[in-house]
């Protein structure tokens, strides 16, 4: 009768409850990062590689899987073994899959863990030096008035910074400046020099470097608070641009259905690997605000409160990728 009591007992229980689950992990993990080698996105998670790889007894890989933008790369991951053996490193572009590519063979909430947020990144805004606004509200006065005879540039449509400034614009009254992408910031930035430009939104390592140099004028930071590395640079609600706030962001992703205590022991991983002195300093010279407490529940209201803020700014500026 026990040994009969014990049998029936363990027929209502789940499966995970009977049979353990394999040790994680027993394998090397591979990172997948959907964007070029030695990129912006590429360096951290490279360091955050090698860290993880210290405190864990399997080393993380990464693999760069680009195409379609981030499309091949995540796709990648949608479709791998529920085992916490390979993860998406990813940022903002994920956020804006769901709009910008409607015919997505995967579902970029369904099909994905959020499991830490790593760090933001903020934009700074750049003007041409000689363009007659020394201040943001100065500039958004002079784009009022002179509406749609200026241009802005950005790193490519869809981006971070196309984004970002479409945000600025709308939270400062729906300006009108044209927009003129091109491929990467390095790209574009000549012509804001020259003056083609009247504007260039750009993550905060790279605008800085104009901005310090001269070469070009910073009217305000995308951030909640004032960079540490930029303390003279106002946000853009000092400037009078309120609920303009945006970054670029790092988030790793399991893919859907990975046993919860593995993403629990990835979480744990890589914030223990972000709370490291070095690590901090290295990505704060990349101008990261770095972020080693969050749970794989604020990492989804992260990412859920981003697509529902970006997919309006999409939808609104008409933005399509062609």
């Amino acid at each position: 009768m026990h040994r009969r009591s014990l049998l029936a007992a363990a027929a209502i229980l789940p499966a995970s409850s009977v049979r353990a689950q394999p040790a994680w992990p027993n394998q090397p993990i591979r990172l997948i990062v959907p964007f070029a080698a030695g990129g912006p996105t590429d360096i951290p998670a490279r360091l955050f590689a090698e860290e993880v790889s210290k405190l864990l007894p399997q080393r993380v890989v990464v693999e760069n899987r680009t195409g379609a933008g981030v499309v091949v790369g995540t796709e990648a991951v949608a479709t791998a073994p529920k085992d916490g053996h390979t993860l998406l490193y990813s940022t903002i572009a994920h956020s804006v899959l769901r709009p910008l590519f409607p015919r997505l063979a995967f579902d970029p909430v369904g099909d994905f863990q959020p499991v830490a947020l790593l760090g933001v990144i903020p934009m700074i805004l750049l003007v041409n030096k000689d363009l007659p606004a020394k201040t943001l509200q100065e500039a958004v006065a002079l784009f009022r008035g002179k509406s749609g005879e200026f241009d802005y540039g950005s790193s490519g449509v869809g981006g971070a910074v196309h984004l970002a400034t479409e945000l600025l614009l709308k939270r400062a009254g729906n300006l009108k400046v044209n927009h003129i992408p091109y491929r990467g910031s390095a790209a574009g930035m000549p012509d804001l020099l020259s003056g083609r430009l009247a504007m260039f939104m750009d993550v905060a390592a790279g605008g800085l470097t104009y901005a310090k140099r001269g070469d070009a004028r910073a009217l305000g930071i995308s951030s909640a608070e004032r960079l540490p590395q930029a303390p003279d640079i106002p946000t853009f609600a000092e400037g009078g641009v309120a609920n303009a706030e945006s970054y670029t962001w790092h988030m790793v992703f399991a893919p859907a259905g990975t046993p919860a205590p593995v993403v629990e022991q990835i979480n744990a991983a890589f914030n223990k690997a972000a709370a490291q002195t070095g690590v901090q300093q290295r990505l704060t010279d990349l101008t990261m605000l770095v972020r080693h407490d969050t749970t794989p529940e604020t990492a989804r209201r992260w990412l859920m409160d981003e697509i529902t803020k970006w997919e309006t700014i999409i939808q609104d500026a008409g933005i399509k990728v062609e």
